[in-house]
């Protein structure tokens, strides 16, 4: 996770959207919650008992955007932990990201009238130089500023103050954000911002506007700012997006499909779920121990064990993957008939940890007990049985058993092209797996033209940090080496 996300096709929109969307359902007990931030403040050691005893003692009295421009360690500890996805502070300030949010909409609608429908904003920044190559790359594409972000009406206050001083460092670029907001998009993408002088810490000193959090910009133009002391001063120049891309709402609205269908408790339940989604198991780990520990039915626990197994399994902690999902299927054998579904997903997975143990008889017979719960249970086109055929062709694959795995792998790309949108990740799965048969089978270009459908596709689908996409870049490097 990185402060400010860039990417040409996209593909961060939908998940920092529905990542924002679990962060604000997130509910809290707010005197607990109050409770919770002190205690935790506490432990950091740098942290002034003084400014700790304000939040517990004056919390209610002031409002969230108050304490937000205020100087206290609200806003560094905030930023932080939406920065870098730190699940720690975001649990413990969750109940201030909501508060702060609603905050924010409120004033929105009450200044509605009297904002213009169009004008700028103004932030100045240091950015690093590898963030700001990425940047140029990305020109006419998406950035999210991954954190509350902070504007003012005056160019000066941004420029002098921010951009400026961030070309004394010599590993960043200072940037002058220029931003032309529209307010009609605004409605449309449901992006609230606020003009906070009037109620925020230094009242009417700056004419400050503070969007909520995960706001995505598109980048229009990016040009040097002439200054005789430095070359590393840059205006950028964005605008507020909508989200009106017919592919990308489609592409959003299967995601936001699967989340609701796999965890479909909203707040911390699914927060963990996008996190697992985005590849950042250790993160979700820690969520699902949380949820465990307070889980009160069997159904919970079930399905807590289930992603848990599902994390440590991406963190190659096979033995705690195994008992895991080994607890959720004993769970799930007393309370549902044989042929549930939910059986079948927990074979399959206690298949895959098998398979990355090099235990393939077990992988194998895992996975056919789940295709044969899933040939009852669903259609005949339906993407779980993709997910089965996929998984015994890498079994077969493993073992040397080549024209076995072909045979299962094209039958999952088949139901997976009639079942899923053209740029699913999972479409990419198919042809890498399909390039990795022909690979081993000494069969190159049939390879090579295989992982590049796959790389086209997880560009539009995932985010660039995304291990997926790393993964399929070095199958192409290798496969070249060979031709």
């Amino acid at each position: 996770m990185i402060s400010i996300s860039f990417n040409r096709i996209d593909p961060l929109f939908m998940y920092t959207q529905l990542l924002k969307e679990a962060l604000l359902e997130i509910e809290d007990d707010d005197k607990k919650s109050i409770k919770d931030l002190a205690d935790y403040c506490r432990e950091q050691d740098d942290i002034p008992e003084d400014q700790i005893k304000q939040i517990e003692d004056e919390y209610r009295k002031r409002t969230p955007i108050w304490w937000y421009t205020a100087e206290t360690f609200i806003y560094p500890i905030l930023n932080h932990g939406l920065r870098l996805m730190n699940v720690d502070i975001i649990l413990k300030m969750g109940f201030f990201i909501r508060h702060l949010h609603n905050h924010i909409t409120q004033l929105h609608r009450e200044q509605q009238g009297s904002m213009p429908t169009n004008f700028q904003v103004f932030r100045g920044q240091g950015l690093s130089v590898e963030d700001f190559e990425k940047m140029k790359k990305t020109k006419g594409g998406l950035m999210s500023f991954n954190n509350f972000l902070s504007t003012s009406r005056i160019r000066e206050i941004s420029f002098k103050n921010f951009a400026l001083p961030a070309t004394k460092n010599p590993n960043s670029v200072g940037i002058l954000f220029v931003m032309t907001i529209d307010t009609a998009i605004c409605m449309k993408s449901s992006t609230p911002f606020a003009e906070v002088s009037k109620v925020g810490y230094y009242e009417g000193q700056e004419e400050e506007i503070l969007f909520s959090t995960h706001t995505i910009f598109r980048i229009n133009r990016i040009e040097r700012i002439p200054d005789e002391h430095t070359d590393r001063l840059w205006q950028v120049n964005l605008t507020l997006a909508g989200n009106q891309d017919d592919d990308f709402n489609k592409l959003t609205a299967h995601i936001r499909e699967e989340i609701n269908l796999k965890a479909p408790t909203r707040g911390v339940p699914q927060l963990a779920f996008i996190l697992l989604k985005l590849g950042e198991p250790a993160k979700a780990e820690k969520l699902y121990n949380i949820l465990l520990s307070k889980a009160s039915s069997d159904t919970d626990r079930a399905d807590y064990n289930h992603k848990l197994g599902w994390a440590y399994d991406d963190m190659g902690e096979y033995s705690e993957a195994l008992s895991s999902y080994e607890r959720s299927l004993e769970i799930k054998k007393i309370a549902l008939p044989p042929n549930h579904l939910s059986l079948a997903g927990s074979y399959n997975n206690i298949g895959a940890v098998y398979d990355n143990m090099g235990e393939y008889s077990k992988a194998l017979s895992s996975y056919e007990q789940s295709l044969e719960i899933k040939k009852i249970a669903l259609p005949p086109n339906h993407p779980d049985l993709a997910t089965s055929y996929n998984n015994i062709g890498m079994v077969y694959n493993n073992m040397g058993e080549y024209s076995k795995a072909l045979t299962y792998y094209e039958k999952a790309l088949d139901i997976d092209r009639k079942a899923l949108p053209p740029n699913h990740p999972d479409l990419a799965s198919d042809y890498n797996n399909i390039g990795l048969v022909y690979k081993n089978m000494g069969e190159y270009w049939k390879a090579l033209s295989n992982y590049e459908k796959a790389q086209e596709i997880l560009k539009k689908s995932l985010p660039p940090t995304h291990p997926h996409i790393a993964l399929v870049k070095t199958n192409i490097e290798n496969v070249k080496k060979k031709m």
